[in-house]
This record gives structure tokens, sequence and C-alpha cells, in this order.
């Protein structure tokens, strides 16, 4: 029986990855410097010889499920030749393209511990580092959908092809102003006033105020909730009045200590346990990288 093997066409690919990358054709064929004649072309001829559809044509443009696998070999590729550079001499090194590490990482650890690693791990000039920002419940499947090489996420489950190394806690606590617990929490802090008070989410997967109320109350947490999809936006809500939240300790921390803002009784704070899973590349830079994270979890979180 004969099996057909087609050779990856690189060129065709990169065609592919900045058109995803840049959001249209045009774009995507400024960023080549070719015309977008020529990527078009290049995308289709690509799309004939794959017999499958690799971009879904629209503003912006989206990769199918095979296009977003293409681009993302192209990143591992470019990660393995970036290594490979130093020791094909400076006119390699200069003609390198550079490298984009996709990064999956929950929007609470942007503001807190997570700059710190990349900081240390010091990009250059020819690495670029790409965030893709989300709950830390599904960062994981981003890595799994081929979206990113490496992600910060609360998920321990193994993800094929990739490592998942601990890095520790992310501690929150639940605050409001005390002009706000006057108001709302005369009484205590109780079902009853609970299911009045508004509190702070920052979306539909964001279960933090539920688990608080349930372990601190052991109640099912109600009453009305304002949406705010911002880590600093909802600190911003919650330092206005406008209801009480959960929020990282290292956010709060001077707030509290200054007395803008109150832990809600009893005290009790939430550990939400982290993992950096990474993908398997024999790559220096991949290496360099998570032993910055590792580095700067251990400084920055429980």
């Amino acid at each position: 029986m004969k099996h057909s093997f087609i050779m990856l066409d690189y060129a065709s690919i990169t065609a592919v990855a900045a058109i995803v990358r840049e959001g249209t054709f045009e774009r995507g064929a400024n960023s080549l410097g070719i015309t977008p004649s020529a990527i078009s072309q290049r995308v289709r001829g690509l799309e004939e010889r794959l017999g499958a559809i690799l971009i879904l044509r629209g503003q912006p443009c989206e990769p199918t499920e095979l296009g977003r696998t293409l681009c993302a070999h192209l990143d591992r590729v470019r990660l393995l030749e970036h290594d490979l550079a130093p020791s094909l001499g400076r006119d390699a090194l200069d003609a390198e393209a550079p490298v984009t590490l996709r990064i999956a990482v929950n929007s609470d650890s942007l503001p807190t511990w997570f700059p710190a690693a990349i900081a240390a791990f010091d990009p250059g000039p020819k690495v670029t580092i790409a965030l893709t920002l989300d709950d830390e419940a599904r960062t994981a499947d981003r890595l799994r959908a081929n979206e990113v090489l490496a992600a910060v996420t609360d998920d321990p489950e193994p993800v094929q092809g990739c490592k998942t190394i601990p890095l520790g806690a992310l501690r929150y606590v639940a605050c409001a102003t005390p002009a706000f617990i006057d108001r709302h929490f005369s009484n205590g802090v109780n079902a009853a006033s609970l299911a009045r008070a508004p509190h702070m989410r920052f979306d539909r997967h964001d279960a933090m105020q539920d688990r608080w109320a349930r372990e601190a109350h052991d109640i099912d947490l109600a009453g009305p909730v304002h949406w705010v999809p911002s880590t600093h936006g909802l600190l911003d809500f919650i330092l206005a009045g406008v209801g009480w939240g959960m929020n990282p300790v290292q956010l709060v921390e001077r707030h509290l200590a200054s007395g803008q803002l109150m832990e809600l009784p009893p005290v009790h704070r939430l550990d939400v346990k982290l993992y950096w899973t990474v993908a398997r590349l024999h790559a220096l830079t991949l290496r360099r990288l998570t032993a910055a994270i590792q580095e700067a979890a251990a400084q920055g979180l429980e």
C-alpha cells in the first residue's frame, strides 16, 4: 500500500501565520513585504495541496483547526531554528526572523508576579512575547487547541506533548471599602446581607466569590452582580464602593494597610494553585523561559 507525503511549504505556512496574526490578507502581505495577490496565491496553493481550508475569510480572518495547527508547528520550528542560528554565523543571526512565544496567562497573574518572570527571562530583540489572557481554568485549553506554547493554569491535568510544573498559589482576599461595609453589612456578614449586597465578578466563569461564601459562611452566594472583565478595573470598582469582591492579596495589600479597603469577616483567604504547562521542546529559549517562570513564582506566589 502506497502512502503519499506532502512536504511542508514553509513560505506558504508563513503566509497563513501572517494573515492570522495581522487579521487580514492585506496587513499580512504588508508584514511580509509582498503583495496581497502573492499572499493569496500562497495560501490558495497550500490549501489545494492539502485539500483543506486553512483560513476562514472574515473580519478578522480566523484559522481553521488545521490552520492553527500549522501555525503552531511554524512557531516550534522557528524556536528550534533560533537555537541553531548562533552556530551558523553572523549572517544567519542578522537574517533570523523574530521568534514569537505565545503564552496563555490568567488575568490575575499578569499584574502581580508574571511581569517579573518575563523581565528575568529578558527575551531580547529576536524573541517576542504574545500573551493570551483567560481565566486560569481555561488557559490550558488554549494549549490543547494549539494556540500557545505554554500556559499558566490551575489545571493540573496533563496535556499531550507538554510537561506540567507546580508553581505555587495565588492568594485572594474578600474586601470592600469601610463605607460599603457600614452600608451593607451593618448587622454583620451573613446570608441575608450577602444576598442584598452587590458583588463584583470578572466574567461568567469567575467563581471565586461563590467559593469564599461557601467556605467562610457555608452559603450559596446570591445577590446583584457587576461584571468587570479587568483585574485592575474590578479593583477600581471595589475602591469606588460599587461592590465587594475577591482580589489577589498582592494587588490590595497597600489599600488594606491604608484603610481604604477592609476584609469581609471572617478573615478567610483563598489560595488558587497555579501550574506552568509547557510544550516538550528541546529549545534553549523555552528552557530559559521556564526557569524564569519558576524563579518568579517562587518569589511571588505562596
